[in-house]
């Protein structure tokens, strides 16, 4: 088996977590995908890396994820001869990936404008909190930042009193996934043109691109939504509700779902036919959430999910992470993987969900010790032989 994106080279300038999510899709996509990280390393290797619940051997859960498949090499990009090595690897390589600040590229000179001079085939892509340009982009950001500005913190939570982030942080991956889609069309344009491209993603655009038809209906009604919590602004039952020993997630979206859910909760009140259609339950909504909760409340999550999957009426556990790694068919996917340390120990991680017919390898490489590669990819990709290398270390260059 092979990997659909064999024979790409991505240079991986990224830390934290927008960034490397984007390169490290595209390495389990089989780009080679080479780190070149600062001389003491890029600052995600720290993260957790102490943590003796969260680490494998002085390797974080941050970067044992994020930098699966890849290699690292050290380069100090503030120094000319390192710049220099940098610029003869951009002669190799199809992709540049970076999620620095707004104008840090151009101040240590590895902008696309610049990079397009060594190679004019190369594409490079940033990942920013709000993008290359416009009135506020020079604003920092991280991920919340990202959530807030765009709007998804004020329609998530419970009431308007106590906006909620997202449990994920969709603000920081986000980002990671516009800029995978925009780096696979560059390239796809670029088997046309023969030219690279800039990629320019802002986290802010990627989080307003999510407000999808939600943004459309604030257009036409001029009104801005509010947060409901769990429960669905034209759908009744389509809540969270409390089991013996857990939640269970229920989503009535069609009339004959309400049919078949009356025939498995049996609720007196449920009996009339103004509730056979959407607009009369809307009416009754409370009511009806009440009666359900009160049902359901007498029995456990896997018999009332069960009886609804048996009447086809959409339903599921709310699952801790506990029960969504062991579910068998998150399993049955590949979701759960292997992830190695160099040493040879091991721990799991989530799997590539991106499941292809015939290019379907799913191999996952350790994430790198620091370094671990210079020498072999300045061999390998630039002819360095020892004596060059050993100069360059010497100078503080390379590491």
């Amino acid at each position: 088996m092979s990997k659909p994106l064999e024979g790409v080279r991505v240079l991986d300038l990224t830390h934290m977590l927008s960034g490397p999510y984007g390169a490290m899709i595209l390495a389990d996509l089989g780009a080679e995908t080479i780190k070149v990280e600062p001389l003491k390393g890029e600052g995600t290797r720290k993260l957790l890396a102490s943590d003796p619940k969260h680490s494998l051997e002085g390797m974080g859960a941050y970067f044992i994820t994020l930098n699966r498949n890849k290699k690292s090499t050290l380069i100090d990009l503030k120094h000319t001869d390192g710049l220099a090595v940098f610029y003869e690897l951009v002669k190799e390589a199809d992709i540049v990936i970076s999620n620095f600040g707004a104008g840090v590229p151009e101040r240590l000179k590895i902008d696309y404008a610049t990079l397009i001079k060594h190679n004019p085939r190369i594409i490079t892509c940033t990942v920013s909190g709000f993008g290359s340009d416009g009135p506020n982009h020079k604003r920092p950001a991280f991920d919340q930042v990202a959530q807030a500005t765009g709007g998804g913190m004020s329609i998530t939570g419970t009431d308007h009193a106590h906006p909620m982030r997202a449990g994920i942080p969709i603000g920081d991956l986000g980002g990671g996934m516009f800029g995978v889609m925009g780096i696979l069309a560059a390239l796809y344009e670029r088997e046309h043109s023969g030219r690279g491209q800039h990629v320019d993603i802002s986290m802010l655009d990627a989080q307003i691109s999510l407000l999808n038809y939600m943004a459309t209906m604030h257009f036409l009604s001029g009104e801005d939504p509010y947060p409901i919590g769990n429960s669905h602004f034209v759908h009744v039952p389509y809540d969270t509700f409390t089991c013996s020993d857990g939640f269970i997630v229920i989503a009535v979206i069609t009339d004959n779902f309400w049919t078949n859910l009356k025939e498995v909760v049996s609720i007196p009140e449920f009996d009339n036919s103004d509730y056979d259609t959407q607009p009369g339950r809307w009416a009754a909504r409370d009511m009806i959430t009440q009666k359900l909760n009160g049902v359901l409340e007498n029995a456990s999550v896997a018999h009332w999910v069960d009886l609804l999957e048996a009447k086809r009426i959409p339903c599921a556990p709310v699952n801790r992470f506990s029960q969504a790694l062991s579910d068998e068919q998150v399993l049955h996917r590949n979701m759960v993987v292997e992830l190695k340390h160099p040493s040879g120990k091991t721990t799991k991680g989530p799997g590539n969900p991106i499941k292809l017919s015939r290019t379907s390898d799913e191999s996952f490489s350790p994430a790198p010790l620091l370094g671990e590669h210079t020498d072999e990819v300045f061999k390998s990709l630039l002819g360095y032989d020892d004596a060059r290398l050993e100069k360059l270390k010497l100078a503080r260059a390379i590491g």
